[in-house]
């Protein structure tokens, strides 16, 4: 594991830095229990920032992780892709033993 247990890709940065400019100070990311393959991402733009969230900054773009889903996410990393098939964020997670499709459902052993 890196001493930065979550990072942001370039892709990533440049368009949080775009959304937060407009919509607020911080994106959520957490983990949540349920999707096809037991766990599942969750994205928020938010303004509230709990006392024992993470911050992860790389230059203007902020993002919160609660220390639950941290665990979680050790080691990986918010992409953006941006594509003919469609814009969106992924988390590119070295903990995921296997994913859904759609890139937002994940299990670990």
């Amino acid at each position: 594991m890196t001493d930065i247990p979550f990072q942001l890709s370039t892709e990533a940065t440049n368009q949080l830095t775009e959304i937060l400019a407009e919509h607020g100070p911080f994106l959520r990311v957490a983990v949540l229990a349920g999707g096809c393959n037991g766990f599942q991402y969750k994205f928020d733009i938010t303004d509230q920032r709990e006392e024992d969230d993470a911050l992860i900054e790389t230059g203007a773009a902020r993002v919160l992780v609660d220390p639950a889903s941290l665990e979680m996410l050790a080691g990986s990393e918010l992409h953006y892709t941006d594509s003919l098939m469609g814009s969106y964020f992924t988390v590119r997670n070295p903990q995921a033993k296997s994913s859904c499709g759609c890139g937002t459902s994940f299990s670990v052993d």
